[in-house]
């Protein structure tokens, strides 16, 4: 929002204006009035209890970053449909950071990518596994023929535990470069 209209707006309405307006709407009951419409009613005891009949409840580890905290999923049908904190887990102790609360809302992301792309003639196209992997391949190849494995930078995960950043450093050092780091900053 630019500052003209900002200001356009800020004088329409200022923050006097737009709090006596809230005060007479909640003089005359406007609010009290859309809330207390039947649009909702209470759950039941058996809601509460089990929500998603026929569920499961799975013990899994948050992906969020290497720490490693537990998390309990309940699947229906193939479907993630609620998690709960581990309470026992011997890492999180029975807590997760704003992250690993909001996992489930990563897994079932509309816009979440789930299989390798690539844009061609100015759309994006779904290709295989395999194509995706060879077409990297050859990228890195090329470039550490053409302009020396020092090119490269390896940029590894946060989520990456101790193994996998062992073999990470190992993948960049046969590639030929030292150039390596990760986004973790703790």
């Amino acid at each position: 929002m630019s500052v003209n209209t900002y200001e356009t707006l800020n004088a329409k309405v200022g923050r006097r204006s737009f709090l006596k307006m809230s005060a007479i709407a909640t003089a005359f009951g406007f609010t009290s009035s859309f809330a207390s419409t039947n649009a909702t009613r209470s759950a039941t005891e058996e809601e509460i209890k089990n929500p998603f009949p026929g569920s499961k409840i799975v013990k899994s580890i948050c992906t969020a970053c290497s720490v490693g905290c537990g998390v309990l999923a309940e699947v229906q049908n193939g479907v993630w449909v609620r998690q709960e904190v581990a309470q026992d887990h011997p890492v999180s102790l029975g807590g997760h950071c704003c992250k690993g609360a909001d996992m489930i809302d990563m897994v079932r992301s509309e816009v979440r990518l789930k299989h390798p792309m690539v844009k061609r003639a100015g759309k994006w196209q779904r290709i295989s596994w395999d194509e995706a992997l060879g077409n990297i391949a050859t990228k890195l190849e090329s470039l550490r023929q053409n302009d020396g494995p020092d090119s490269t930078m390896f940029l590894g995960s946060a989520k990456f535990n101790t193994e996998q950043s062992y073999y990470y450093r190992k993948f960049a050092a046969m590639f030929g470069t030292n150039n390596i780091d990760h986004q973790a900053r703790i």
